[in-house]
């Protein structure tokens, strides 16, 4: 007998409340993802107002990506043993609890704390979510809607936020960045507790491997320190090395223990997979490139171009407009149709092709003329890529694995733009000094050739990251090679995406 047969009908029977679920899923993770850069926005506010240091404001960044980078696999097997539907609801409660708390601040302690609060439900909240559209939405059709919606928030989320933050921080203040994040959390709560229902059958009541959360959280929380600290004091410095020898080491440990172990926190049958494995590794590259740009971009907008913190957020709009349109638009209607590889590859080099442009940035450049369609192309590329990666990475996962390898997916991102920041933001200082040191003494207007040696420094990155989409799309058309899924209900035995995705699918 098939294992399509053994699986209760709950597991396979479409949930009526699915569509108005999603869109609560939605308002949760575009909460989280606005989170990412909103804060951005009102540091330089909030560290006036709280008298935070130089040396110290680094952390409002990092103190949330630590908690979330760190946290995200035990989050998503909490989620597997928990139930994802208490999960994300503990987590948007805790989240906005965290973010009341940031609002409030009267000193630097507190806002630091409110922010690895922050972090840690939302390493409980982003799995869950993921996992929930995994295990509710199993007709491939509808699956790759869902995740169209999903995938164009995950992408321009971030664009949002920078539009929010900016007018939040303009208007009103910069502790309204944070107040904003209670209404998204109350709404989705209420609406996740109401509506949404968890098929049944689909937890994992397995023990909980406490030394695989102890080394991936310690291991992954040296390596995202690692590059914020790379960032600030250098490739060279003693404890950026230091903890680049720990990380490695503590998740080389994690990955034996893992395959030792009766109920490992990761099962590696999650990662070695090769299409879930080429989803990671490609995401994962492309986020490098994407949040290294946008830090870029803002800094050039308002620094070189003068724009206002509200007018530098609109002016990523066709980013966003792009995104949703790669998402819902092409890839949504195409992922039934094609192999995701053919989505995803042609995505990330269209999206290169956006970067290309970009590297074109002079102090007098037009925004219409090369920045405009730079952003269009860029949005259109990641939208188009990310609906099937989002996809792909728990596709034919056995529902019992839902929450880790929805983990591993915001894992690869967090990690990503950590590196991401670090590496090009490196990149982009280094080659700022050579330039004014090239050109020093030429009679140009200091003030002129410091901005010179900034937009220089910026595209230098910014070649970089057109490199890695490259070497993301040459990743996901090399190792994904599952072919199309197919339009009708997946079953949710477990079996791989390995053989051309040959799932079974049931008969109506």
């Amino acid at each position: 007998m098939s294992k399509t047969a053994d699986i209760s009908p709950s597991v396979l029977a479409p949930d009526p409340s699915r569509w108005k679920a999603l869109a609560f899923i939605a308002v949760a993770q575009l909460m989280v993802v606005l989170d990412a850069t909103i804060v951005n926005i009102a540091l330089p506010s909030a560290q006036a107002d709280l008298g935070i240091s130089d040396g110290n404001k680094q952390w409002v960044i990092t103190a949330y990506a630590l908690a979330f980078g760190g946290l995200l696999l035990f989050g998503g097997r909490i989620a597997d043993m928990w139930g994802r539907k208490r999960t994300f609801v503990t987590g948007l409660i805790g989240f906005a609890l965290a973010s009341a708390v940031g609002g409030a601040a009267t000193g630097e302690a507190m806002l630091l704390g409110s922010r690895a609060l922050q972090g840690a439900f939302g390493a409980l909240l982003a799995p869950a979510a993921l996992s929930l559209l995994a295990v509710m939405f199993t007709d491939a059709k509808e699956r790759a809607k869902a995740f169209g919606i999903y995938g164009a928030i995950a992408g321009g989320g971030g664009a949002v936020g920078l539009i929010l933050g900016g007018f939040l921080t303009e208007y009103l203040n910069w502790r309204w960045t944070f107040y904003a994040n209670i209404p998204f959390a109350i709404v989705a709560a209420l609406g996740a507790y109401f509506v949404i229902r968890e098929p049944k059958g689909t937890r994992n009541s397995s023990a909980l491997d406490i030394p695989g959360v102890v080394l991936s959280t310690l291991g992954l929380v040296s390596l995202v320190y690692g590059f914020t600290r790379a960032e600030s004091n250098g490739w060279s410095d003693p404890t950026t090395v230091g903890l680049f020898v720990g990380s490695a080491v503590l998740l080389a440990a994690f990955v034996f223990v893992e395959s030792k172990v009766k109920n490992p926190l990761l099962p590696l049958r999650v990662v070695l997979d090769r299409n879930r494995g080429g989803v990671y590794a490609s995401l994962g590259l492309a986020i490098i490139a994407m949040f290294g740009l946008f830090l870029f971009l803002t800094y050039y907008l308002q620094i070189v171009k003068g724009f206002s913190p509200v007018k530098t957020g609109f002016a990523f709009l066709p980013m966003i407009a792009g995104m949703i349109t790669g998402s819902t638009q092409i890839g949504a209607r195409l992922m039934t149709k094609v192999a995701p590889r053919k989505l995803m590859g042609p995505g990330f080099l269209t999206a290169a092709v956006g970067m290309l442009f970009l590297t074109q940035l002079s102090l007098d450049t037009s925004y219409a003329a090369v920045i405009l369609p730079g952003m269009v192309l860029l949005g259109l590329g990641m939208g188009t890529a990310f609906m099937p990666a989002m996809s792909l990475a728990t596709y034919g996962v056995e529902p019992r694995d839902a929450g880790v390898a929805s983990a591993m997916v915001n894992t690869s991102q967090q990690v990503g733009g950590a590196i991401g920041t670090a590496l090009l933001n490196t990149i982009a200082a280094s080659a700022t000094t050579a330039y004014i040191t090239d050109h020093a003494g030429g009679g140009t207007n200091p003030d002129l050739l410091k901005l010179q040696g900034m937009v220089n420094g910026f595209t230098s990155a910014i070649w970089w990251a057109v490199g890695i989409l490259v070497v993301a799309a040459g990743i996901a058309i090399t190792l994904i090679n599952t072919g199309r899924p197919d339009a009708g209900p997946v079953s949710a035995s477990g079996e791989g995406v390995e053989d051309e995705l040959k799932i079974p699918v049931v008969a109506h």
